[in-house]
């Protein structure tokens, strides 16, 4: 909606249409077999009749006047003349429909400007803790995050997005796509235990930098959710990090709940820190719901959006049925021509 874009200036999409109309046969070979009537007349053994013995009769006009009218000559005429354009109507419209015109309309091209932005979400055991509030209630790491990247994802419009779930292992929920929703349901139904019970942060920017490395230096992104140390994995996350420069990656890191420490086991602070100062990213300490919301505008003002993958939609208007009928009453006026020939007869 124009409204919703003018209320967030930070959405940004271009959409080049090309409206083009034009006029085409799906099967234009099929064209090659309307000359066969003719073929098959020239080719026809009639022509070797004429080898065959033959009775003259030079007065055979004359026979014909004996016995037959002017006018009914003259009727006879015209029905072999439409006889013959009947046969040529039935089988160009048989061709024709074989061949499938169609009009090719509404030629739209799309093309849309936006960020690649990897989520990378912990689904450790320790994001069971319910340390946060919403509307005065308790609720858990994890549903603060889904409360909190639900709002942010309806927000991205035009910005291709993938998820990554990660703890004991880093799983590819979704590769990058422009279908926001797909990645709100994925969210939404992610629960703790689906990846494991540890942290294995290194891996999940791993198999980040393996999905966004082929797209434009320029709108890499990766924003990483964790509320805990890496306990897991086979990447270290200060090496993750290391590859993701080498990348151009940048990524932003968001610890969920309290800084490790002498009251107990929380996230690395340190090593997030170290990992958006390496990449270029931006550490935020997601104490409250509002985390996310700075990371958004952060990401506004550093990166540049770049163009994604033109779409072509070809809107197609099947119009073999006008040929085919044209074939069918012809050949119907072919029946009726008979019929009336038989009653001269």
């Amino acid at each position: 909606m124009l409204e919703s874009r003018a209320e967030y200036p930070y959405i940004a999409q271009q959409f080049k249409t090309k409206n083009v109309i034009m006029f085409s046969f799906q099967y234009p070979w099929f064209a090659l077999l309307l000359p066969i009537p003719i073929l098959v007349w020239w080719l026809w053994p009639q022509r070797q009749a004429s080898h065959l013995p033959q009775i003259r009769m030079p007065n055979l006009a004359f026979l014909q006047q004996a016995f037959q009218t002017a006018g009914v000559t003259s009727v006879r005429n015209r029905w072999v003349i439409l006889r013959w354009v009947l046969l040529w109507l039935t089988w160009i419209g048989f061709v024709l429909a074989a061949m499938s015109p169609q009009w090719v309309d509404k030629h739209i091209e799309v093309r849309q400007s936006g960020y690649d932005l990897m989520l990378a979400v912990d689904l450790s055991e320790s994001m069971l803790q319910d340390d946060f509030t919403l509307r005065q209630r308790q609720i858990t790491r994890l549903q603060a995050v889904k409360a909190v990247l639900v709002p942010f994802i309806d927000k991205r419009v035009g910005d291709r997005i993938g998820l990554i779930l990660f703890a004991d292992h880093a799983y590819l929920q979704s590769p990058l796509t422009l279908d926001n929703q797909a990645i709100k349901s994925f969210i939404e139904r992610s629960e703790i235990g689906m990846a494991g019970q540890k942290t294995a942060i290194g891996d999940s920017i791993g198999l980040a930098i393996k999905k966004l490395r082929e797209r434009p230096e320029d709108s890499r992104v990766l924003i990483l959710l964790t509320d805990g140390e890496n306990t897991a994995g086979k990447l270290s996350p200060l090496k993750a990090a290391e590859l993701a420069k080498q990348y151009n990656i940048q990524i932003y890191t968001i610890g969920v709940g309290q800084v490790s420490g002498m009251f107990g086991r929380g996230f690395d602070e340190q090593t997030l820190r170290e990992i958006a100062k390496m990449t270029g990213g931006a550490y935020f300490s997601a104490t409250n719901l509002n985390a996310l919301s700075q990371v958004y505008d952060t990401i506004d003002k550093n990166l540049q959006k770049t163009e994604a993958d033109s779409r072509i939609y070809l809107q197609r208007t099947h119009l073999y049925r006008i040929p085919l009928v044209m074939g069918l009453l012809a050949l119907f006026g072919l029946y009726i021509l008979r019929l009336r020939v038989y009653e001269l007869h």
